[in-house]
């Protein structure tokens, strides 16, 4: 009897599996005000979305782990500096090292996100419908620990970065090495994003099933997607 071919379903991270427990510009004026800024949250949520969407992705290849995570925590330390003085450059917090470093600290921890709804049985119920689960993110390595404090490591087969590609989405070889290291072909493949160009988009380049996010009313409803989309079937 042939095998069946294995099937994967594909996750984003940050805006699909997780989020922030609260907006990043709230949290940004918390901590300036105790250096002595005071800021307004909603210019900083604002200053954020454009500095990031202009960041370049942390790509490294060929350096160290150690080396690449020096320049992971620098870029940090620029999209900071860049969203408080895009917010108000008039305004700047007293230690602006030691406000960084606080920040940079809270979003490597499960304090600063919460789990989609829906997530966990999702993941659960796909692994025990036989198919493989991973995350794709242009996250820095700090997810690996955040996705252990949600309880959310144990149940995807992956966690792949930029660090591990050597490119980052939009490029389609970021979901070529993914697929490969977790054996599976990208026509029996799902990927559940958020962005359209760097998810969904890029997703379908790469051969996979785009699933937008935010068209589901919960996450736990994938398992039935996942059978409608992708039926099990014999491998050829």
């Amino acid at each position: 009897m042939p095998e069946r071919a294995r099937r994967a379903v594909l996750f984003d991270a940050a805006g699909t599996l997780i989020e922030p427990r609260v907006p990043i510009g709230d949290t940004y004026a918390r901590i300036a005000e105790k250096y002595g800024a005071g800021m307004s949250a909603w210019r900083l949520d604002d200053a954020f979305a454009r500095v990031w969407r202009a960041t370049p992705a942390m790509v490294y290849p060929g350096l160290p782990a150690d080396a690449s995570a020096r320049r992971e925590r620098e870029a940090w330390r620029v999209i900071v500096r860049q969203t408080y003085l895009a917010a108000d450059s008039a305004i700047r917090p007293s230690d602006f090292d030691a406000c960084f470093e606080e920040l940079f600290a809270y979003y490597a921890t499960g304090a600063a996100w919460r789990v989609r709804s829906g997530a966990p049985e999702a993941l659960r119920a796909l692994r025990a419908a036989g198919a493989a689960t991973a995350v794709v993110s242009n996250f820095d390595r700090r997810l690996h620990g955040i996705l252990a404090d949600l309880g959310l490591a144990a149940l995807l087969d992956l966690v792949w970065l930029p660090s591990d590609a050597g490119v980052a989405k939009p490029d389609p070889a970021i979901f070529a090495s993914a697929l490969s290291a977790l054996g599976v072909t990208a026509e029996h493949a799902l990927f559940v994003g958020n962005d359209a160009q760097r998810d969904l988009a890029a997703a379908r380049a790469a051969g996979l099933r785009p699933v937008d996010v935010d068209s589901l009313a919960t996450l736990a409803d994938l398992p039935a997607l996942l059978e409608r989309e992708l039926p099990e079937e014999p491998q050829r």
